[in-house]
């Protein structure tokens, strides 16, 4: 029967190739079988002495080499302790105002980053060019607010603002200027970086690309950390992004109608939407970073499932982007023991499901489509603009909500309501293009001010073709009377300069400008965070926005997108919208489910989470989807076959369409009866025990 089947296979038809960057991981450790995750891209970090040998590992098992290392923080104590260059740069250690030193853990302190400390960084990065990578990635440029107290900090505020030092918990001007000069400072050190590698990639004739793993805007602000962000997207040798955005960053609490909790999607959906609208228009790419777990490791098994199907259905309705990085650290995930449940203190290891289940996406997302989109949502086309220097008031003696209520009682209340609400990075709009998908334009300076006055030129020009501006601000910001260049223009607040483009008068109300319109309302969004009644006059002056940007209004307890033959489905708890669950019918099967059952129909309840595969846009026979990776398929009459490896000691499942109903399986070498066949359908699963080496797998039709 063997034999018979090597022989119905000839002349079958392969399948397409996935593209070589899709998807990724970052590691520490070498290669070991059980991480055989067959991602395209490893990405080794460190830039030790160790590197190569590590980065070899992953080489000879057929991955795409990147390699990653913190920017921050890391193993630098040759650069503190003067080994690099001869001089003690322990005066770079972020401190805080009582003299304690913000660290990772031993003698690893976050930097406080002088001018050789790029340098410093690019040694490392040399070892790992010249060991062949063919990218590299500066992880975390973060600078603590609470740090800022440090020698060398006050060195670099003399040789910036040419004045002496000041606390910045002492006055908003001095907040200001520590978050200015935090922000410059890590740019400055990646920008080292970033020419060295060009200069490496001319001498060498190499095209070796530079990415910046960083967390979300929004979790950075919330957070309490300076980081450069948007910035970074403008300087020569800088390729893209990682929107490091998981549980950890998304369960941060924040306020709705008064409560405070997690609302880890909704948080998430902000996160990710932030980040992809720091590249978007610049020719820069961003991958999506999803974490089965997260850093803390009390929760239980079942917490980091839920939230992780939070965080990836959250970045799934981005139709944009289809890069992503699908678990950072394997070892702890693959070989990590965490509590059984919520209510056992039994540390156990992943449990099988879960662990086919992650398998079973991380292919998925390695095909992910960006087309054709539709959306079964709440209103689209509306956008929340956000500015880098949300991180910049949130320390000093006036900061900003806890809690972020300046931006989350903006987002929220549309979230909410089903509207795919987008942050609209604020430093991007003056590039062409960029607000063209945008239709109702939602803003404040409560919480923010603009770094400069180009992004006013951008918004007036989009309002006077067509653009609808929301504007709702009470004033109040004791960080308005920071002296910056809109008191240079003459503009006692910010707002101002922007209103004076537009031509309107500094009071509430609708004012016709050009083909647009603003609706100004002196209302504090954080107020907006409280109670319904503010909810209520918030959610009546969008409306209004949305009507006169000719946009049809519509609410839904749900968030859904088809993506191809793809459909992603949230359903939203706390919603006030009136309509029911949708209903989704077909035929589909939940990529969520490590069992791949066919669903004739999906209820996208109240909290429940969907990654389906719709079967009818699916053409032709072959692998349909799968707990491992599969290549080499062939297929034809009488006859399929693939090859398929994933992470050992894990259980595999393979959904096929085949040809005609199945009279034998046979999985490496030998005959199984581990499969189901639905005769209607066509549709085959086998199960079988995943190897980190290649295992043909067999089937031969009646």
């Amino acid at each position: 029967m063997l034999f018979t089947l090597s022989l119905a296979i000839m002349g079958a038809m392969a399948a397409t190739d996935i593209p070589d960057e899709r998807t990724s991981f970052q590691t520490s450790q070498p290669y070991a079988d059980w991480m055989n995750i067959r991602s395209k891209v490893a990405m080794v970090y460190g830039i030790d002495k160790g590197l190569p040998a590590r980065i070899e590992s992953w080489r000879k098992k057929g991955y795409r080499i990147h390699v990653m290392t913190g920017v921050a923080w890391g193993e630098y104590q040759d650069y503190l302790y003067g080994r690099f260059d001869g001089i003690n740069h322990e005066d770079e250690a972020q401190t805080e105002r009582d003299g304690r030193i913000i660290g990772h853990g031993g003698d690893v302190y976050y930097m406080s980053p002088g001018e050789s400390y790029g340098k410093f960084l690019c040694v490392g990065v040399k070892r790992a060019l010249d060991a062949g990578a063919e990218a590299i990635h500066l992880e975390e440029p973060e600078f603590w607010v609470r740090g800022g107290y440090e020698p060398r900090f006050k060195v670099e505020w003399k040789n910036l603002f040419g004045e002496g030092w000041q606390p910045p918990h002492s006055s908003c001007e001095a907040q200001w200027k520590a978050s200015k000069l935090k922000y410059f400072l890590y740019r400055r050190a990646l920008q080292q970086v970033f020419d060295f590698i060009q200069s490496y990639n001319k001498e060498h004739k190499k095209s070796v690309k530079c990415y910046v793993p960083t967390h979300s805007l929004i979790n950075y602000a919330h957070w309490k950390i300076v980081s450069p962000e948007s910035s970074l997207a403008q300087l020569k040798g800088c390729d893209g992004y990682i929107a490091q955005v998981w549980t950890g960053t998304a369960r941060t609490p924040n306020v709705y109608r008064g409560v405070l909790k997690e609302r880890t999607f909704e948080t998430a959906l902000m996160e990710y939407g932030s980040m992809q609208n720091l590249v978007r228009s610049t020719g820069r790419r961003v991958w999506y970073l999803n974490d089965p777990i997260e850093d803390n490791p009390d929760h239980d098994w079942n917490d980091y499932r839920s939230n992780w199907e939070n965080t990836l259905t959250a970045s799934l309705l981005q139709p944009e982007v289809n890069h992503y990085e699908v678990m950072p650290w394997p070892e702890r995930i693959w070989h990590g023991a965490y509590r059984k449940d919520s209510k056992s203190n039994e540390r156990v290891g992943i449990p099988t499901e879960y662990a086919t289940e992650l398998q079973v996406v991380c292919r998925a997302l390695g095909e992910m489509d960006t087309k054709p989109i539709r959306w079964n949502a709440g209103t689209q086309g509306i956008g929340i603009a956000v500015s880098d220097s949300l991180m910049f008031q949130r320390g000093g003696p006036s900061q900003s909500d806890e809690h972020m209520g300046h931006f989350y009682g903006l987002a929220m209340p549309l979230v909410k309501r089903g509207i795919p609400v987008e942050p609209v990075q604020l430093e991007n709009m003056p590039i062409r293009g960029y607000l063209s998908k945008t239709k109702v334009l939602v803003m404040s300076y409560n919480g923010q001010k603009p770094l400069s006055p180009e992004p006013h030129k951008a918004i007036a020009d989009w309002v006077c073709k067509g653009g609808v501006l929301v504007f709702v601000d009470d004033d109040t910001d004791p960080f308005n009377g920071v002296p910056d260049w809109w008191q240079k223009e003459k503009c006692q607040i910010p707002r101002d300069h922007l209103f004076r483009l537009l031509g309107i008068e500094n009071k509430s109300g609708l004012f016709a400008v050009g083909k647009g319109l603003v609706l100004f309302s002196r209302m504090n969004p954080v107020a907006i965070t409280e109670n319904q009644q503010n909810e209520a006059i918030y959610m009546a002056l969008i409306k209004d926005a949305a009507a006169k940007a000719n946009l049809r209004w519509s609410e839904a307890p749900y968030i859904v997108l088809r993506r191809g033959r793809y459909v992603v489905a949230a359903g939203l708890d706390e919603s006030p919208a009136a309509s029911g669950p949708a209903i989704l019918k077909g035929s589909f099967v939940n990529l969520f489910d490590p069992t791949l059952t066919l669903l004739n129909q999906v209820e996208v309840k109240a909290g429940a989470r969907y990654l389906l595969l719709d079967l009818d846009k699916v053409k032709g026979d072959g692998v349909l989807a799968a707990g491992c990776s599969v290549t080499d398929q062939k297929v034809s009459e009488r006859s399929f076959r693939c090859s398929v490896e994933g992470v050992a000691g894990t259980s595999g499942v393979l959904l096929v369409r085949v040809p005609n109903e199945p009279k034998q399986v046979i999985v490496g070498g030998k005959e199984t009866s581990d499969w189901t066949f639905d005769r209607k359908r066509r549709l085959l699963h086998v199960r079988f025990a995943n190897s980190a080496t290649p295992i043909d797998i067999g089937v031969v039709t009646r």
